[in-house]
């Protein structure tokens, strides 16, 4: 897909949403992760944001809920209904943190645990159906350009602040 060009006799740029690499990106993003969230939410009644708790708490460990927030580019209001809702469901604890007793944990229970262990075969299962249709070579120039662009992203957001 050609970069947005500019009108030759104005110098106008000239703007096509479809075509517009964020747009595109949070669209590809917003297709995949609507696509995923059915499945948790079918199987174990998940969200988008509780599925991301688990999956930070269930391969990292414990963690704050506001390095839970880092790790998944969640906000606050996010990650606070999320861990709200898995308290709910018997799937997350809130504890002290014993290095620094001022500040509270959230480790994964029993019955989150066994959420977790479930449904991470069916994410790597879904992951493998969406890279299937590449080749291990452009499988693994994606990656190497997805990290390119993260790169990128991150420097610009330097830049910026």
């Amino acid at each position: 897909m050609p970069r947005q060009t500019a009108r030759a006799k104005d110098k106008d740029p000239v703007f096509h949403l479809r075509r517009f690499f964020p747009y595109r990106i949070s669209r590809f993003y917003a297709a995949v992760s609507k696509s995923l969230a059915y499945r948790y939410r079918d199987e174990l009644g998940l969200s988008v944001p509780e599925w991301r708790t688990l999956a930070v708490l269930g391969s990292e460990g414990s963690k704050s809920a506001s390095q839970v927030g880092m790790d998944t580019d969640m906000d606050k209001v996010q990650v606070s209904r999320a861990v709200t809702r898995l308290k709910q469901k018997g799937m997350i604890s809130r504890g002290t943190d014993p290095q620094d007793r001022r500040r509270s944990v959230l480790e994964l229970t029993d019955k989150g645990r066994e959420a977790y262990n479930m449904v991470v075969p069916r994410a790597l299962a879904y992951e493998q159906e969406m890279l299937e249709v590449l080749s291990p070579e452009e499988e693994r120039e994606f990656w190497r350009l997805v990290e390119k662009l993260q790169t990128r992203a991150q420097e610009l957001k330097k830049a910026g602040s």
